[in-house]
């Protein structure tokens, strides 16, 4: 606790100052442009990779960045996004998947999760991650197929669908490597047949560039 609370002094006598004008614009406006869905991973942090000013980002943080499907019931994920989509009115939703994820490193490998039951029930979330990754204990593979599935599963929450049909949002897949600072571009593999796609009226993020700071 005491690195927390040097911390805190530090942005109180140094940041803090620096940033008055934001931090009192902040005070009364909230309006994110994107909502950012990223890993729980506290090497992973949002801000920072993408260098976003406070108000800029909408953050969902959870064990392998996952998304559960919408259902009926209270549900954390569910409240959060909605929220930024329907009230707050960001433009763009990025699920982002990280190089060496725990949660999928457990999946990949077949780790016994009995001790920590709670994780291996929030982990059937990634079933379909499994399912769409060949076998073989390839972990990165299944960053990258869990990014897509969880952009899928984002787009059955009615707000995010609604939107994506109006064109008012785009969402978009990346992976962030930690250690080189890289954020690559997932995107959906192209289907046999004509496939419907939302459109966006507005430019899509770029992500950052390979040699950003992270």
């Amino acid at each position: 606790m005491r690195d927390l609370t040097e911390g805190v002094t530090r942005f109180q006598r140094d940041v803090h100052p620096a940033k008055a004008e934001l931090f009192a614009h902040l005070a009364g406006n909230h309006a994110p442009h994107t909502l950012f869905i990223g890993c729980s991973d506290a090497r992973v942090v949002p801000e920072l990779i993408t260098t976003s000013e406070p108000g800029e980002l909408f953050v969902v943080r959870t064990a392998g960045n996952l998304v559960p499907a919408h259902a009926p019931g209270p549900d954390a994920v569910a409240a959060s996004i909605e929220y930024a989509v329907a009230v707050l009115g960001v433009r763009d939703a990025v699920v982002c998947g990280h190089a060496g994820c725990g949660a999928m490193t457990a999946l990949a490998e077949a780790h016994d999760l009995s001790g920590v039951p709670a994780v291996g029930r929030w982990l059937r979330h990634a079933d379909a991650s499994r399912a769409r990754t060949p076998a073989g204990g390839d972990v990165a593979a299944l960053v990258r197929q869990n990014v897509l599935a969880q952009l899928a599963n984002l787009a059955t929450h009615p707000s995010v669908a609604r939107a994506l049909a109006e064109g008012t949002l785009a969402t978009h897949g990346w992976v962030y490597d930690i250690a080189t600072g890289g954020v690559e571009t997932v995107t959906p593999q192209p289907r046999s047949g004509p496939v419907r796609r939302p459109t966006a009226t507005h430019p899509a993020p770029e992500p950052p560039s390979a040699t950003s700071a992270a």
